[in-house]
């Protein structure tokens, strides 16, 4: 197509991709796009025409072995003229060896599936009211303090390391995102971090031993933004975390295919809820 380019999107072009995302019905958080561009700045890329953007895509790198897809995007009028795949082709060259994940709604999963993605699982989204108790156990989060404790935790529960972009998310963001650290034995055990979105808030991660303390890390995060709407992402592995939500009255509002394409990372039970949909 005549005038067509492709180009590594800035945090204009970034945050353009997120009001995008917003009319679709993904309610992002209120400043992802700070913390999404701080994980890896060439991992978000656009088409434009004329100087337009009316394309999206991001294949951020977390570590030497792995990367994540999200936000593939394109205005109504561009598609299925190729453009977006097209973009897919020229982003997937920025993960080169490394492994690919990706959560996939149903639609494009087939499409997904032709690229070589395998799905390994799903991510659910559940929403309810933050559930109230005890949060003994559980405090604030110090960067100086408890980094390191929460970056290891991570890599076990996600089978790969990505503090490039926890160093980021996990810090407070202009007052609408905030992180609490779960303790036993005067050892960091878990963590959870919340945002707030344009309608409520989203806590993830949550990387917790089991099923009660995950619970206490939820409810921590919310008091500490004061919210009582919340949406998780949870694994389908996170079975107990699952059914414990639906008894608290939390229903299923989406859901995604988590397909990868490469060597599988090996995740561990201590993934109750994934930071979010678009960078794992």
């Amino acid at each position: 197509m005549k005038d067509l380019i492709f180009d590594t999107a800035n945090l204009k072009d970034l945050e353009t991709a997120l009001i995008w995302a917003a009319q679709e019905g993904w309610n992002p958080g209120l400043h992802d796009a700070q913390a999404f561009l701080a994980a890896d700045p060439d991992g978000f890329f656009v088409a434009r025409i004329a100087g337009e953007i009316i394309a999206a895509i991001s294949v951020v790198n977390h570590s030497d072995t792995m990367a994540f897809l999200g936000l593939y995007l394109c205005k109504p009028d561009f598609r299925g003229q190729g453009i977006g795949f097209a973009l897919w082709r020229h982003a997937l060259h920025h993960a080169g060896a490394r492994c690919v994940g990706l959560d996939g709604v149903a639609e494009q999963e087939p499409n997904y599936a032709k690229s070589g993605f395998v799905r390994t699982g799903a991510t659910t989204r559940l929403q309810g009211k933050a559930p109230t108790g005890t949060t003994v156990g559980t405090r604030s989060f110090d960067m100086a303090r408890d980094f390191t404790a929460v970056a290891a935790l991570d890599q076990l529960a996600n089978g790969y390391d990505r503090s490039r972009f926890l160093s980021h998310w996990v810090a407070e963001g202009a007052g609408t995102r905030k992180t609490v650290v779960s303790t036993q034995n005067g050892e960091v055990s878990g963590f959870a971090t919340i945002r707030l979105c344009q309608n409520g808030a989203k806590v993830g991660p949550i990387t917790a031993p089991d099923t009660a303390t995950a619970l206490k890390l939820l409810r921590a995060a919310a008091a500490s933004l004061d919210v009582a709407d919340v949406t998780l992402d949870l694994p389908s592995s996170a079975i107990a975390f699952h059914k414990a939500l639906e008894e608290l009255g939390f229903v299923e509002t989406f859901k995604t295919a988590r397909m990868y394409s490469g060597v599988v990372p090996k995740s561990s039970p201590l993934r109750m809820a994934i930071a979010s949909m678009e960078l794992g």
